[in-house]
């Protein structure tokens, strides 16, 4: 059995020694090196672009402009019902195309690409490209404050971003606000974030005749095959892609930008292979980044805490070329029994760079402003803040009344609050020395999103063993070790007998890595696969597939000792190998239910007042997330997911200068994120037993980015009862402190 076993990393090794080969380690022969000239203001148009004193610099090949561009394909969605004249939307990042024309929408636009037979030579000479523009009059976001905020939103028009209805309503808000025992009405801040993924975005693209190969640092190999084959305008067929590893993405990978694009044009124009690495500069430019949120909430309840109405107003930062919604207000519509609801999402446009989702995107922000909310709203009422949430617990979908596929949260918060103590924590203020120390809470929650219809090929040698094969691809999240482990769960083999083919659009196309989606999803593809395989081989060996087992190499009936081996079967009846194929829809799974994992987390901060200090001392989580594949690669998710959530609640933020238009550091010296002197050793992560077969046949609901929700609150809580400041903009820095 080697399902829910603790098995350690399978590409721990070649990762730490440096062996696996991410996009940017490709070479090709004759190879050119591009480096981006990226716009220095945000709005306008470029009069002129002078390249001779770049072309003067040794080893500068060529400068590339606008003019030197074909005019590139429309992507049309593949989504059902889209016709020609849909919105361009995922697995596009954008639908403005840089360097199509002379026009600016955003600062760090790339306007110009220098190529060189070496890096040095291509960076020397994109610093001596001189544009020269017209400028604009540029919509820069306002201050942040609600006032300034809520006067500048405007509703999202209908595009390719808006993955839901922008309002919900139910029940008579008027009457849960005017018969409630307490209300609390707030607005919680949180600025900018950007990925910071370790290994930054890079693309090798190479053209033969008229077929075209790239590297690319992706999460969905697929979704660049269908972008690039129409933006180039040739068939898909004539596209590969490969990603065999990938270096973090966090959502920074997970659509197709501009950069990709112009990477396999430059390539076209010059006939030779072209390499387009982005510098982290870039990656603040280029690339997407959570946008900065305002969202205002008005919770009201009873006097025994139970909530009688819930109002929620998000406004969030977005381009001006595209409405890019952050739909904070998913997790209101899915933790609570609330009666009635009146949620609303609208943007705030400028012109900056396009917003894209983030770990633990929607979710992420909607439990940092609800599960704050319900704290202050557990004050009033002088309840205990867990009481107060499993007073309002959700027996039901919230928002659509629908019964759950599987729901233990209520076992998450008995045993969490176990482990943590909560219910023993002292009530009055505790100080260790110069510290102030305080306790919080909040709920977790995610989504059950599932992509449609991954597949799988599993492959069974005569030699017993075992050939993975699937179009998805390592974004370092373990799946390099779980998909073996599931084949050799069912095929009753030791996981070294197992190989992994992943990251290629020439093998079984299997759907993008993000929305916590890839092991309940191509996992269950490859246990269709491995279960074909076997059924497969109990025919070869006369044998019933639904009364037979597998153990070291041998198929028999259930429950009889021996059995015949692998290698038997297949001398006897003259086969060399047995292809199993499966796939995963998830149509056929869950229907009527209403589908999410949970959580709750408990965390112990410490606040030193004189210094404006605050440190993490201890946290616990405890997760209702369905079967757990692998426990410990789980329990490295849910940590770093942990890890995230603390940089966002205390460190993290992207400064926008209004005056110029830009981010102020584009660099990880002038943006603080967590490391390890920042993360204590103590964070217990607890999985309660659970099971959910509507969610996935492997019984997963998916955990990547469970763990970074409800964080945020959680630390904003405890600062609350260590220093009574309620913080409501995040980071919480020395300033909100001192």
């Amino acid at each position: 059995m080697m399902i829910s076993q603790p098995v350690s990393r399978t590409d721990g090794r070649v990762k730490v020694t440096g062996c696996a080969r991410y996009a940017a380690d490709y070479s090709a022969a004759d190879l050119l090196h591009a480096v981006l000239v990226t716009a220095t203001i945000p709005v306008g148009r470029v009069t002129s672009i002078a390249v001779d004193d770049a072309l003067a610099e040794e080893g500068v090949v060529r400068v590339l402009t606008h003019e030197d561009m074909p005019k590139f394909g429309r992507f049309t969605s593949p989504r059902p019902g889209a016709d020609t004249e849909a919105p361009e939307g995922p697995p596009v990042a954008q639908s403005f195309m840089p360097m199509q024309g002379d026009e600016i929408r955003h600062e760090g636009q790339p306007v110009a690409i220098v190529l060189g037979g070496t890096l040095e030579a291509a960076e020397a000479g994109a610093h001596r490209v001189r544009l020269h523009y017209e400028r604009g009059d540029a919509e820069l976001p306002v201050a942040a404050d609600w006032t300034a905020i809520d006067k500048a939103a405007v509703e999202p028009k209908e595009s390719g971003f808006l993955f839901v209805e922008p309002t919900f309503s139910k029940g008579e808000i008027d009457d849960g606000l005017a018969n409630a025992a307490a209300t609390v009405e707030a607005v919680y801040l949180q600025p900018s974030r950007h990925h910071n993924a370790m290994e930054p975005s890079a693309t090798l693209a190479e053209w033969n005749d008229s077929e075209l190969t790239l590297h690319d640092a992706t999460k969905h190999v697929y979704g660049v095959r269908q972008v690039l084959a129409a933006r180039m305008n040739i068939p898909v067929e004539k596209v590969r892609v490969i990603s065999r590893h990938t270096g973090g993405g966090f959502g920074g990978k997970g659509w197709i930008w501009p950069h990709q694009v112009l990477a396999a044009a430059a390539a076209r124009i010059t006939g030779r292979p072209v390499r387009l690495a982005l510098s982290r500069a870039n990656a603040y430019s280029c690339l997407g980044y959570q946008p900065r949120m305002a969202q205002k909430i008005v919770l009201a309840a009873d006097r025994s805490g139970k909530l009688t109405a819930m109002q929620q107003d998000v406004v969030n930062l977005t381009t001006v070329t595209d409405d890019f919604v952050e739909f904070a207000t998913e997790a209101s519509k899915g933790l609570y029994a609330t009666p009635a609801m009146r949620l609303r999402q609208r943007v705030e446009r400028a012109h900056v760079a396009m917003p894209t989702p983030m770990r633990a995107p929607v979710e992420g922000p909607g439990t940092w402003a609800l599960e704050s909310a319900m704290d202050e709203l557990a004050h009033r009422l002088v309840i205990d803040p867990l009481d107060l949430r499993l007073v309002s617990h959700a027996d039901t979908g919230p928002a659509t009344g629908r019964p759950w596929s599987s729901k233990k949260l209520r076992e998450a918060y008995e045993e969490g609050a176990r482990l943590f103590g909560w219910r023993e924590r002292p009530r009055e203020p505790q100080r260790d020395g110069d510290w102030l120390i305080g306790y919080g809470m909040a709920t977790c929650s995610m989504g059950c999103f599932r992509n449609p219809t991954p597949a799988a090929e599993v492959r069974l040698h005569r030699d017993g063993t075992v050939l993975v094969r699937t179009g998805t691809q390592d974004i370092g999240t373990g799946t390099l070790t779980i998909f073996p482990q599931i084949a050799a769960d069912v095929l009753g083999l030791p996981m070294e007998k197992v190989e992994l083919e992943m990251g290629d659009t020439q093998l079984p196309e299997a759907g993008p890595t993000y929305g916590s989606s890839s092991t309940k999803g191509v996992g269950a593809a490859v246990l269709a696969a491995a279960e074909d395989a076997r059924s497969q081989l109990a025919r070869l060996a006369n044998l019933l597939p639904d009364k037979v087992e597998m153990q070291d190499g041998h198929i028999r009936r259930k429950g009889v000792a021996g059995g015949q081996t692998i290698a038997d079967v297949m001398h006897h009846t003259d086969v060399g190998e047995v292809i199993g194929s499966g796939s995963f829809d998830p149509a056929q799974h869950g229907k009527g239910l209403a589908m999410r994992t949970f959580g709750a987390i408990f965390m112990e901060v410490g606040v030193d007042p004189g210094l404006g200090l605050l440190r993490l001392r201890r946290a616990v989580g405890s997760y209702s997330a369905g079967r757990i594949i692998n426990p410990r690669t789980a329990r490295s998710q849910m940590t770093g997911g942990i890890i995230w959530g603390w940089g966002m609640a205390a460190m993290e933020q992207s400064k926008h200068e209004p005056m110029l238009g830009r981010f102020l550091s584009k660099n990880l010296s002038g943006v603080a994120i967590p490391v390890n002197a920042d993360i204590p050793g103590d964070i217990i992560i607890h999985f309660v037993d659970e099971v959910d077969e509507h969610a996935s046949p492997i019984g997963g609901k998916g955990i990547g980015e469970l763990g970074a929700t409800g964080v945020a609150a959680a630390v904003a809580n405890a600062v609350f009862d260590a220093t009574g400041k309620r913080i409501r903009e995040l980071p919480i820095t020395p300033e909100k402190l001192l």
